[in-house]
């Protein structure tokens, strides 16, 4: 089973963090991975300049990653995310890295391609 490493770095604006749930989906030219909670247990994720990495195990070969979806989902009540960009190490040692430099608001999904 191919696992890829995602890192997730969080702006240091001030209230860029957020505690709602963020959820990530890998799309390659193979196929799509399921979506995923980013989420380490007893650790505080997406703090006010974090950068926070997480293992992604997926059923099979996604092939060449064209672009990743990011979903934010309120945890106890609404609040914004500043994320700075996503970076993915494939199975076979290559970085790609998908910049955002925006807010994220509400509880939406998007669409970042590699830059």
């Amino acid at each position: 089973m191919p696992a890829y490493t995602v890192t997730v770095a969080t702006g240091t604006q001030w209230f860029a963090g957020t505690d709602d749930y963020v959820y990530l989906t890998l799309q390659g030219t193979a196929g799509c991975s399921e979506r995923h909670l980013l989420d380490k247990p007893f650790y505080n994720d997406f703090e006010r300049g974090a950068v926070d990495s997480y293992d992604v195990t997926v059923e099979e070969d996604l092939g060449e990653i064209q672009l990743i979806k990011i979903e934010k989902r309120k945890y106890l009540y609404q609040d914004d995310w500043y994320l700075k960009y996503i970076t993915v190490k494939t199975p076979v040692g290559d970085y790609l890295e998908f910049p955002c430099y925006r807010w994220i608001t509400d509880e939406k999904e998007i669409v970042l391609r590699d830059g």
